[in-house]
């Protein structure tokens, strides 16, 4: 009974002291869209994806309510680094809908003109000026703001109702909201009891970059990032970096009964390392302020049975040559490192000479009679001054006009000229082990990208357009490998389509150096217009840091080098997040994202008759 009559007690406090509105709750999926081009039109970083703020204990006064009911200690506020702009998951802080998301669109404006240094080094002025220069240079935003900021003072505890010192402080935030850059910086606290200020949902919160050691790196499971049952919530946690404890129990021997609720933060103990990982691990850290991670040298596991399902060297592919070196960009020096890669030239090692599988045979049968209709042929040049043939068209036309009283024109002839397509293509398909990944009961992401460059090659093959088809994949920068298909010298015969069918996912997506090398292979072709078509089924990655920002930078510092080189990238992808990042790399209409990817072997030779019309 008394449980029962507790739980109704917490209920009923919760929702009375609860200070948000559910029913005019606007989710950060809603706006995700639209923040990040409006981001981006107010002169963002292009590079800084969209990600939900955690919830952080901000320390300031809470109302009478929240103090009984336990509630209000932590709330969600934007902030952004050099690599995110992270924006609460959701707001409700207003009783209309149309001020939570105006809410939203103001950070996202703000952010636009903060620096991450900036914040994290003077937040108050930081957020003063961003404020202004919002004002300054969109006064069209002017009206929002101020319907925002009474909303929020409105909400804000009373200063007469707050100890001296304290609504001094919160005098000087109400005259930063009110009149922005008249407030340099904030009274200090006199009293050793005094609290916070109360959080300003309307500015960004510092958000210091966290400077953690490198760990060597492992491989902890699926390349990829983990399945789905590792997919926690993409919040930003602050964090902190530790020495391993040196005790190896974690039992504390001597201890007094009356001693265990002083236990409330931390205690350093030495835990086991787990053979299988925590399904529970992403909502346990969201209990917690402060995550705490240190460097532990013990090897789990889950590693040798993640090495036991790569391919041992009898049977893995066979390298080709010493490698090439390739150089990569490092975005926050701005600047190329030179020869930091090594790419492999990779060789099918038992692919054996086959037909076009029977399901293929009816597709491919219908594209090689349409783009037979693009392969080049011999077609009349009508009104040539010298030719095979009498125009007799223009010569009626010339009779005429003398008979006529005009100025008859000389005879006219029809000329035969050859008619070429002038363009090369490059197929590069991602061939890490994310695509191993089903979708559907009988398909993987490996197999549609198997049938899709057969279909390709039996389409390019009827119209006679030089192509060459290589997959890539890596491990670690020393390791790029690039497996070859067809080059632009062969034909594609059975050869090719058993090195096809000899495609088999691994490891992960060294993009840049992939991109690099197709480049230098573009450029030796002669044809007038070069297209690099990439198939991609998620963002670069490594396990030697290639990850975050830095890949998606490299990336996109490749795609450069291409096109100033006079070569046309295109991007096929089945990322269905594809479109938060694809624009940075690709340009707005430089990608394509393809929400069934079963339909890979049907849209990708439509896809290059398209890329290739002419204009």
């Amino acid at each position: 009974m008394e449980e029962f009559i507790g739980g109704l007690w917490h209920r009923m406090i919760t929702r009375v002291a609860q200070r948000e509105y559910p029913q005019a709750a606007v989710t950060l999926e809603e706006v995700e869209r639209s923040a990040g081009l409006l981001f981006r039109a107010f002169g963002g970083d292009p590079g800084l994806r969209v990600a939900p703020a955690a919830d952080t204990r901000h320390g300031g006064r809470r109302n009478l309510l929240q103090r009984i009911a336990g509630s209000g200690e932590k709330v969600a506020l934007a902030a952004r680094d050099s690599e995110t702009l992270h924006l609460p998951p959701t707001l409700a802080l207003f009783p209309e809908k149309e001020l939570n998301r105006d809410l939203y669109l103001w950070l996202t404006a703000l952010a636009a003109r903060s620096a991450p240094a900036s914040v994290a080094g003077d937040w108050l002025t930081a957020n003063q000026r961003a404020t202004l220069a919002v004002l300054a240079d969109y006064p069209g935003l002017r009206s929002r703001y101020e319907r925002l900021v009474a909303a929020t003072l409105a909400q804000r505890i009373d200063p007469a109702r707050l100890p001296a010192d304290e609504a001094t402080r919160e005098n000087a935030i109400r005259r930063a909201l009110l009149e922005p850059g008249s407030v340099a910086q904030l009274p200090p606290l006199t009293r050793k009891k005094a609290l916070d200020i109360q959080p300003v949902p309307l500015w960004l919160r510092p958000l210091p970059e966290v400077p953690l050691q490198a760990v060597p790196a492992q491989n902890h499971g699926n390349p990829e990032g983990g399945g789905a049952e590792e997919k926690g919530s993409d919040k930003r946690h602050q964090a902190e970096r530790t020495d391993t404890p040196e005790n190896e129990s974690p039992f504390i021997m001597m201890f007094r009964a009356e001693s265990l609720l002083s236990f409330a933060e931390y205690i350093k103990v030495n835990r086991d390392t787990d053979e299988d990982p925590d399904p529970d691990t992403a909502s346990k850290a969201e209990d917690l302020d402060k995550l705490t991670v240190t460097r532990d040298s013990k090897a789990v596991a889950s590693k040798v049975r993640f090495d036991l399902d790569l391919p041992s060297a009898a049977e893995d592919d066979t390298p080709v040559g010493a490698g090439i070196p390739l150089p990569e960009w490092d975005w926050k020096r701005r600047q190329l490192k030179p020869d930091w890669c090594r790419l492999q030239n990779m060789e099918a090692r038992n692919a054996l000479p086959m037909l076009l599988p029977p399901h293929l045979q009816q597709t491919a049968r219908r594209l090689r009679s349409q783009f037979a209709a693009l392969a080049p042929a011999r077609r009349w040049q009508k009104n040539q001054s010298d030719g095979e043939e009498l125009d007799i068209e223009a010569c009626v036309r010339a009779f005429a006009d003398r008979h006529a009283g005009h100025a008859g024109g000389m005879p006219a002839y029809l000329s035969r000229t050859q008619q070429e397509r002038d363009l090369a293509c490059l197929l590069l398909a991602d061939l890490s082990l994310s695509t191993d990944a089903g979708i559907a009961d009988d398909m993987r992401v490996i197999d549609a990208i198997r049938d899709g460059m057969m279909l390709f090659a039996e389409a390019l093959s009827a119209c006679g357009d030089a192509f060459a088809m290589y997959g890539f994949s890596s491990l670690k920068r020393g390791n790029v490998r690039f497996h070859e298909i067809k080059p632009f010298a062969a034909h594609y015969d059975a050869t090719s389509r058993g090195r096809i069918a000899a495609l088999r996912p691994g490891y992960y997506t060294r993009m840049g150096a992939a991109i690099r090398r197709s480049t230098a292979l573009l450029e030796e072709q002669t044809q007038t217009q070069r297209l690099l078509l990439i198939l991609s089924d998620g963002k670069p990655t490594d396990i030697d840091h290639y990850e975050g920002r830095y890949a998606i930078e490299d990336t996109r510092m490749s795609l450069i080098e291409a096109r100033r080189a006079g070569i046309q990238p295109f991007c096929l992808t089945i990322d269905r997040e594809g479109a938060d990042y694809l624009p940075h790399l690709f340009g707005p209409a430089g990608f394509s994202v393809l929400r069934h990817p079963e339909e890979l072997a049907r849209r990708l030779p439509v896809l290059y008759s398209q890329l290739t019309r002419p204009t």
